[in-house]
């Protein structure tokens, strides 16, 4: 009897440096065993080539997306905010090394904490314009330079951040609108790329990794912004990160094509196995069924999922710095690598999830849509529940950068949850799913900063505490939501013959 040999965990050779996959074998009735009698192998794949690169574009995406939160306790003109003894904190401050001297040249602004909220905020009313318009333009022109033009431009108006600075905070305000609709492409766009590119038993392997750079970018752009304002100054957070994006935009430009049948250089044994694999997933239709697409219930279930979950995660994205200076005191220098480790969790647990999560649906023979609610629910509640308790650990550091970690770590899960669900439900329209979603998904983080600096205008622990409980109650509902209503197979409204793996 033919059989496929479908991946099912890693491993990992130390002596040659070879990534490769444990198999194992089920039954294939597809008439093109002749064409895909191996599985493709991982390394030097093209797949796994365009994993990492965008996991590099969306490290670019995250680390320009943070990289003011940091800055910002550095721009702003408040003598109490002394790099020495930190007088305006709650708890007591933290001692932290003189400052060089030259780091005082960058300007300084005399900004409220509503100023600050709708600055920090800003970036998302111009990331939720091209969500949508991203997913239909992906899908209809390629996602390759759309992906690749978005992010440089927010790369350009990165390194404009100063100067709009200097010109007065509307000016910077709409800098970061322009960032986001740079960026708001991203997502969208890329989703629209796996779904040429990710077998469908690969992608928790592949999304992770792709979007793992999210996480590093928040991991290494907080502490090292928060190194540079205290060696240099401000001014170079932006151009130091700027520099990283055009790099990555070379990359992208000479070694990433819209699917394997375009890619040059893919080897013919790896594009049968990928175009195989999908071909009973994807629409041979050009018409966008935007009917179904909007009465979808599994997409809505999606949609709450995401919407709640990001909550909590743009309030602590944005705000995590803010929380760490004004409330437990730590030093510009302490704050960035203090507000990093959260996200360090994340990143790691997110990569786990993925593995365990397809080892689950393959091996195990688990169904997606179990897989998906129970990574859901691990990265919705557990976040939740250490949230709150952070607000309660008063001015012991430890416990609360404790709790705080654990609660973005937790969030990491969710990665091989909702996160990727859209692929499952309508790969060939995966990007305008993700497109939808993610629309709701940024009115936290326009939202969010806002509603959290107008509770917090006496920086006390009670006000944090209720900015805290708010995000996690908004997690628990969409958690339950989703829970209830979330499917794991291919909708009949997004192929011609629908296709379920395991559900």
């Amino acid at each position: 009897m033919p059989v496929s040999i479908s991946p099912g965990y890693f491993y990992f050779n130390s002596h040659c440096f070879e990534l490769r996959l444990c198999v194992s074998l089920t039954p294939m009735t597809t008439p093109l065993w002749n064409a895909v009698q191996q599985h493709a192998p991982v390394c030097c794949s093209s797949r796994y080539g365009l994993a990492l690169l965008s996991s590099y574009g969306f490290f670019v995406v995250y680390s320009l997306r943070v990289n003011l939160s940091v800055a910002m306790v550095d721009m702003l003109n408040n003598t109490h905010h002394s790099s020495i003894n930190h007088s305006s904190s709650v708890c007591p401050a933290h001692a932290s090394p003189t400052r060089p001297q030259h780091n005082h040249t960058a300007s300084v602004y005399n900004w409220d904490s509503e100023t600050q909220g709708w600055i920090l905020g800003s970036f998302f009313y111009g990331y939720i314009l091209t969500q949508i318009p991203g997913g239909y333009l992906a899908g209809r022109y390629g996602p390759k330079w759309l992906m690749g033009f978005g992010i440089l431009g927010t790369v350009v108006f990165t390194l404009l951040t100063p100067v709009a600075a200097d010109l007065g905070a509307s000016y910077l305000i709409a800098v970061r609108v322009f960032e986001g609709i740079g960026e708001g492409v991203t997502f969208p766009a890329m989703y629209t790329m796996w779904a040429a590119w990710a077998p469908p038993l690969e992608r928790s392997r592949l999304l992770t990794i792709s979007y793992i750079g999210a996480q590093l970018g928040t991991v290494i752009a907080l502490p090292v912004s928060g190194e540079i304002c205290f060696y240099l100054d401000w001014t170079y957070v932006f151009y130091i990160f700027g520099a990283f994006g055009l790099v990555w935009f070379v990359l992208w430009a000479l070694f990433v094509f819209n699917s394997p049948n375009t890619h040059p250089r893919i080897s013919e044994r790896e594009r049968l196995y990928i175009t195989s694999s999908l071909k009973n997933e994807l629409s041979t239709s050009t018409h966008i069924p935007w009917g179904s697409i909007v009465t979808s219930i599994p997409l809505w279930a999606i949609v709450v999922a995401h919407f709640s979950y990001n909550w909590t995660f743009y309030t602590l994205l944005t705000l995590l710095p803010t929380y760490m200076n004004d409330i437990l005191g730590f030093s510009i220098q302490q704050n960035g690598m203090l507000s990093a480790l959260p996200y360090i969790g994340c990143a790691v647990l997110a990569v786990l999830s993925g593995q365990i999560a397809d080892y689950l649906r393959e091996s195990c023979q688990c169904p997606t849509v179990r897989v998906r609610k129970v990574a859901s629910l691990v990265g919705m509640i557990g976040p939740a529940v250490f949230l709150v308790a952070a607000g309660y650990t008063g001015c012991n550091y430890t416990m609360a950068v404790t709790f705080l970690t654990i609660s973005s770590s937790l969030g990491g899960v969710s990665a091989s949850g909702f996160n990727i669900n859209h692929l499952d439900i309508a790969p060939s329209y995966a990007g305008i799913l993700l497109g939808i979603t993610n629309t709701f998904a940024t009115i936290p983080g326009m939202v969010g900063p806002v509603i959290a600096r107008a509770l917090t205008k006496n920086n006390t622990i009670e006000e944090w505490q209720i900015v805290f409980y708010i995000a996690a109650t908004i997690n628990l509902l969409g958690a339950s939501f989703y829970t209830l209503l979330g499917q794991g197979k291919v909708q009949p409204w997004a192929v011609h013959t629908s296709y379920s793996h395991g559900d």
